[in-house]
């Protein structure tokens, strides 16, 4: 059964970039945005920290600058960080008038002054928050918008399958068309037509055992630009957030690090703090450095996690502030207000991407990227606390203005060829992808993750190299089904952060390798750009 869906603009991805995008296009407009689970599940749902913006008298665009270049370790585009800072304080405007409900100061109503917190690498209060729950705010607001939008046709449970280029159909100067779908619910394949695509599928983080991810990231739009031909950039620099809980029956659950920045402090077993001992600022220093020294901490004691603290707070206090993480960890029998909560580091973001200029524009004509899936300099070798949503947000809104610009002149895409299923049968052998999935995190993890080396990146390419040969064999030959797609985008992203990471012969920012521990600012302070066969030198985003 064919279904053939024909719109100005598709949107693959539902978090704040992708709905923030779709509610700032004209709304004459016709927009499609395809959600792989329903549309608030993916990673913006379950950001518990905030959004870092420069909101009071006391801060600056020169310091959030400042910050950002520090956190990122030498190797940020400077233009393109200056930039999302300058736009920070009209977003969290927007998002006001869109309805975000943001926490206030103690017994402020309405009009009184927003609470901001501080979170690690700032040096300053500058994270506007929801108590603890502020991506839930953000996308069930976002949410609610387009469901009243006339001209957003909303598909859930529908997962890309890949991208149609014009290259593909031997057309010519590459221009993206479209992509096939996959429809879960009646497990056909779809033909999305448009004259714009846009990338925000989110980042990569379940190609790790251990992540604070939901399980859609799965790296799903870098894969498919990889494909398309689309460069990418700075994969090796996957951030791993050092306080993820830590408990047999919980799943992914993040400690917000802005139990940090209200003086939550990091504890041994024998309850001796230990972050002093790493770096001037402790407890606030920039996430890869708290990840790390965790990690050194459990490997040297050979313990299974270490504690986080804020029991010293008042009790009150740690119930109005973090009401999510009270009440989550409560449920494992947890009391925050009076024990600290066992935690370890896990994969948290993908700090690198699919490479686009500063109006998200990628390689291919036709083609935007924005939020975790891009690289756009802004974040460098590390992301700063609270940026995320921040980039989410600015480049949404910078994609919607180039768009809006181009779309009058932009063709409808031609008719393209249908999907082929007729080579293909239904698999009977569905163990192989749990295997290959099972195999492929647990080496990540053990040999691309927080501490590196190069014979652990060689391992991790060799057992890669016969993982691609069995999945790309097994995709030839059997119907795609939503694991399959998943694993064979997850292999694609994993061999991109073994060969990033293989390439940067020093330690900075979130890589660390113990052949190479020193910084290298002479040979090394660049972006890692990766260029696939099919890439076109007359690229977009240059």
């Amino acid at each position: 059964m064919e279904t053939n869906h024909l719109h100005d603009v598709l949107i693959i991805g539902s978090g704040a970039a992708g709905l923030s995008l779709a509610l700032r296009l004209p709304p004459d407009v016709r927009i499609a945005v395809i959600a792989k689970r329903s549309l608030t599940e993916g990673n913006t749902l379950y950001a518990q920290g905030g959004i870092s913006a420069v909101l009071n008298a006391q801060d600056s665009v020169d310091a959030h600058v400042a910050d950002t270049l520090a956190a990122g370790a030498g190797i940020c585009d400077e233009e393109t960080v200056r930039l999302v800072v300058e736009r920070g304080p009209e977003n969290i405007r927007w998002l006001l008038e869109e309805g975000v409900r943001f926490t206030r100061e103690a017994g402020e109503t309405d009009g009184g002054p927003f609470h901001l917190t501080q979170e690690g690498g700032h040096s300053h209060r500058r994270v506007i928050h929801a108590a603890d729950a502020t991506g839930r705010a953000v996308e069930t607001t976002l949410e609610q918008q387009v469901r009243r939008c006339g001209n957003i046709d909303l598909f859930e449970h529908h997962i890309a399958i890949d991208l149609i280029t014009s290259a593909k159909l031997g057309a010519g100067t590459n221009r993206c068309l479209g992509a096939y779908v996959l429809n879960l619910k009646t497990e056909h394949v779809e033909t999305f037509r448009a004259r714009i695509v846009v990338l925000a599928t989110g980042g990569a983080s379940k190609v790790y055992l251990y992540t604070s991810n939901p399980d859609v990231s799965t790296g799903d739009g870098i894969a498919m630009a990889w494909r398309a031909g689309c460069r990418v950039a700075n994969m090796e620099f996957i951030q791993f957030h050092p306080t993820c809980l830590y408990h047999h029956k919980a799943k992914s659950f993040l400690i917000t690090e802005a139990l940090r920045g209200e003086g939550a402090i990091l504890l041994r077993p024998d309850g001796t703090r230990f972050m002093p001992d790493f770096h001037e600022l402790a407890e606030l220093a920039p996430r890869d450095i708290v990840a790390r020294a965790i990690d050194h901490e459990m490997k040297r004691l050979g313990i299974e996690c270490v504690y986080l603290d804020i029991s010293h707070k008042p009790a009150d206090f740690i119930r109005e502030h973090f009401p999510t993480v009270y009440s989550r960890c409560l449920d494992f029998g947890i009391d925050i207000t009076r024990e600290p909560i066992p935690v370890v580091p896990a994969a948290h973001y993908t700090c690198g991407g699919v490479m686009t200029d500063r109006r998200a524009r990628t390689d291919i004509a036709g083609l935007y990227c924005i939020g975790e899936t891009a690289y756009t300099g802004l974040h460098g070798a590390n992301r700063m606390a609270s940026n995320s949503i921040l980039e989410c947000l600015v480049f949404g809104q910078l994609a919607s203005e180039d768009i809006s610009r181009v779309l009058p002149d932009m063709p409808q895409p031609p008719a393209v060829p249908k999907w082929d299923e007729s080579r293909v049968t239904d698999s009977d052998e569905e163990v192989v992808v749990a295997h290959n999935w099972s195999e492929l995190r647990h080496f990540m993890w053990d040999y691309v993750g927080i501490v590196r080396s190069i014979k652990r990146l060689e391992r991790a390419k060799r057992r890669l190299n016969l993982l691609r040969h069995e999945i790309r064999e097994y995709y030839d030959n059997f119907r795609v089904t939503n694991d399959l797609l998943e694993l064979r985008n997850l292999v694609e992203v994993a061999d991109l952060i073994i060969r990033s990471a293989q390439r940067r012969r020093e330690s900075r920012g979130l890589h660390y390798t113990i052949d190479f521990p020193q910084r290298d600012d002479v040979e090394q302070k660049k972006p890692t750009v990766l260029i696939p066969d099919n890439y076109s030198p007359k690229a977009v985003c240059d």
